[in-house]
């Protein structure tokens, strides 16, 4: 039986350091705060900002919530983000995508100030991914991956990880940020050739194309000595619950470990989120 590496331990122990780090910046004057930006009343963004502000307020982060009526103008849209990035109260950005029709997501995008993209979509925080420098932040997702490897003493100098999935969310910078561990990365996508054989090959996976269950037993050797990190989520008419990007029963008995879904990266977004905003406070401080 594969290891479970779950999620809840690493968002626990990311939880309790940015506990410590708000009560040091607020014992400087500094409050820690993250602005939502929200258009229309999606239920899988009010869902999300209903989580955010949960962990915003056990760690004491404070929350501006934004809310904007769906048929906003993309000037006015920008006018209340450019407000955001020039309120020196405000220290990160939570931007809810995909935006109405009317606002050009890209430009939306790339006017976040990067200090302040806690979420890591701008092309600065993925410039600073991709280099290595510390502009910016991360994804969370990839992030998360990242934590979790980390949490479990998972070894990557020198090991082989395949990546599936190339996205600029999870994919590539996941990729960049474990070669910066000196793992050797394979991105795989949808014009690799014999995917299986690749990851078959490789010591860890990190499933994340965003294809339900489409990780499947050949997938995996059946030593049981890889890790399989499933990024993926969705929820399974047939079956009647959440399930990954891996078919968690046909792989699990043939590896070593695996994060289970749910209960496994996706736990731990929100933390790295929470965690990206003190950091962002912290900045300004120094």
């Amino acid at each position: 039986m594969a290891e479970l590496l779950k999620g809840k331990p690493v968002a626990d122990a990311i939880n309790e350091r940015t506990k410590s780090d708000v009560l040091d910046l607020k014992n400087r004057g500094i409050n820690p705060t993250l602005a939502i930006l929200r258009v229309g009343e999606r239920l899988d963004d009010l869902s999300y900002e209903r989580g955010a502000m949960k962990r915003c307020e056990a760690v004491g982060v404070a929350v501006k919530s934004v809310a904007l009526p769906e048929d906003i103008s993309e000037a006015d849209f920008m006018g209340e983000l450019d407000i955001l990035n020039t309120d020196n109260s405000v220290h990160g950005i939570l931007m809810f995508r995909p935006l109405p029709s009317q606002i050009d997501s890209e430009k939306a995008r790339c006017a976040i100030d990067p200090k302040k993209d806690v979420d890591g979509c701008t092309d600065g925080s993925l410039a600073g991914v991709f280099i290595g420098s510390d502009t910016g932040f991360a994804p969370c997702t990839a992030q998360a991956a990242m934590e979790i490897l980390k949490y479990y003493n998972v070894e990557l100098k020198g090991k082989k990880v395949a990546v599936i999935g190339r996205s600029l969310v999870i994919g590539r910078p996941v990729a960049m940020m474990l070669m910066h561990e000196n793992a050797t990365v394979t991105i795989c996508h949808t014009k690799t050739e014999d995917v299986p054989a690749i990851t078959r090959d490789a010591d860890i996976i990190i499933a994340a194309s965003g294809q339900m269950e489409s990780v499947g037993s050949d997938y995996v050797r059946e030593d049981e000595s890889q890790i399989l990190i499933d990024v993926g989520i969705g929820w399974n008419e047939a079956k009647g619950k959440l399930c990954g990007d891996a078919d968690f029963d046909a792989v699990e008995p043939r590896v070593s470990a695996i994060t289970p879904v749910p209960g496994g990266v996706g736990s731990v977004t929100t933390s790295i989120l929470v965690s990206h905003v003190v950091e962002a406070a912290r900045k300004t401080f120094v």
